[in-house]
This record gives C-alpha cells, sequence and structure tokens, in this order.
C-alpha cells in the first residue's frame, strides 16, 4: 500500500461566475443599509422612551 493519494482535480467543475463580485457587492451594501436602519430604528426607539417617561 505504498501508493499515493488519489488525485483530485484543483480547478472548479463548472466556469466562475463573473457577475460574482458585483453579486456580494450588492448583498454587502444591502445589509449594509439594513443594519443602519435597524441601529437607527433602535436609538429612534430608546429616544422616544426616555423621552416619553421623563415628561
Amino acid at each position: 500500500m505504498n501508493r499515493p493519494p488519489p488525485y483530485f482535480p484543483q480547478n472548479q467543475l463548472s466556469p466562475p461566475d463573473e457577475n460574482r463580485y458585483r453579486k456580494f457587492k450588492l448583498i454587502m451594501g444591502g445589509l449594509a443599509v439594513l443594519l443602519l436602519l435597524v441601529i437607527g430604528a433602535v436609538g429612534y426607539g430608546i429616544y422616544y422612551a426616555v423621552s416619553t417617561f421623563l415628561s
């Protein structure tokens, strides 16, 4: 059993998607906008709660 391991090809079986980086940028930009909206909503909720209880 002095054999090398079986050969596994290192290249992809399908050609790479040319729009992969563009899709990644769109997804990351959308997530960033969503995160900013959530942070803004939480901040406004805290402000509204504090201003309601103090007045």
